[in-house]
């Protein structure tokens, strides 16, 4: 229809100089770039009335997915890229890498001592995590505060199996001691579908893409006068490794998960022979260094 492509751009324009008053000149931007990309993405796509609409349904069903223990929308974030997208514009370079957060970081992690098990269940392969964690100089981090969570060897986290696990089983919020070290015992994690009875599942059937994540443990680490880290550490030659359903596999933060027989280090440990062993260090950079680069 002639001056349909004329008409578009005057709405986008519109729409764009809408924002010109908002006060905060970070906000008008996110809010006249999202327009900017939105309305490209429409006048590029075409999408009919009915395909809109259901867009429209879809992102409410999305919403109404969300309670307090699950999170839809991160979850359709994460299956598009977007959280993986998001945190590797943020990454400042130098440090262990960061990734995802997942839809699971949903409760408040126990508090525990080092050497404590997170692990409540007493199902599944032994397994002892130790690491360290240091400045970008290389100097131990004390107290520095690490939250840990993972799913189960069955590959659910606590608040998927209310009434099967109890809540804080494989979570724990931890210390590190004046070397910036701690180390807990737990069980190896299993890989695992993310869910699929909510609106994500249905894009994943629609698309045909499967949703598996692998093993991994999730760490927020966080100490005075550094910048916060969203890590994982992911279980060395386990599937899924290459087609992650969410992106978030870093060569640099596959950890070998070694096989330990030696009933000493057992006994060092607090566990049974075999178990297995996986060692980390894991570096924070300082925030005088958040807008280097």
């Amino acid at each position: 229809m002639p001056g349909t492509d004329e008409a578009a751009k005057a709405i986008t324009a519109a729409a764009v100089d809408s924002f010109r008053d908002t006060p905060d000149p970070r906000l008008r931007a996110l809010l006249q770039g999202l327009v900017r990309h939105l309305h490209a993405y429409v006048r590029e796509l075409r999408p009919t009335i009915e395909e809109w609409e259901y867009a429209v349904e879809y992102l409410t069903a999305v919403g109404q997915k969300c309670d307090p223990t699950r999170q839809e929308f991160i979850l359709l974030s994460d299956v598009l890229g977007v959280s993986m997208l998001v945190e590797t514009v943020n990454e400042q370079g130098g440090g262990t890498e960061s990734t995802v957060l997942g839809p699971f970081h949903v409760v408040e992690s126990p508090k525990r001592e080092g050497g404590d098990a997170i692990d409540l269940m007493g199902a599944g392969e032994p397994c002892v995590v130790s690491l360290r964690v240091t400045s970008a100089d290389g100097s131990p981090l004390a107290g520095a505060s690490v939250d840990v969570w993972q799913c189960s060897a069955d590959g659910f986290y606590d608040v998927q199996q209310p009434g099967i696990q109890p809540l804080g089983n494989g979570r724990g919020l931890f210390r590190t001691d004046d070397e910036g070290r701690v180390w807990f015992r737990t069980v190896v994690p299993s890989h695992y579908p993310i869910p699929t009875d909510g609106p994500v599942g249905v894009l994943l059937d629609a698309t045909r893409r499967h949703p598996y994540r692998p093993a991994h443990i999730h760490f927020i680490v966080e100490a005075d006068g550094h910048r916060p880290l969203t890590t994982h550490i992911f279980v060395a030659d386990g599937p899924y490794l290459d087609s992650d359903a969410v992106f978030a596999v870093k060569e640099s933060l596959v950890a070998d998960f070694a096989r330990v027989d030696e009933a000493d280090r057992a006994r060092e440990y607090r566990v049974s022979a075999p178990f297995r062993l996986a060692e980390f260090d894991i570096v924070v950079q300082p925030e005088t260094n958040k807008d280097a680069g």
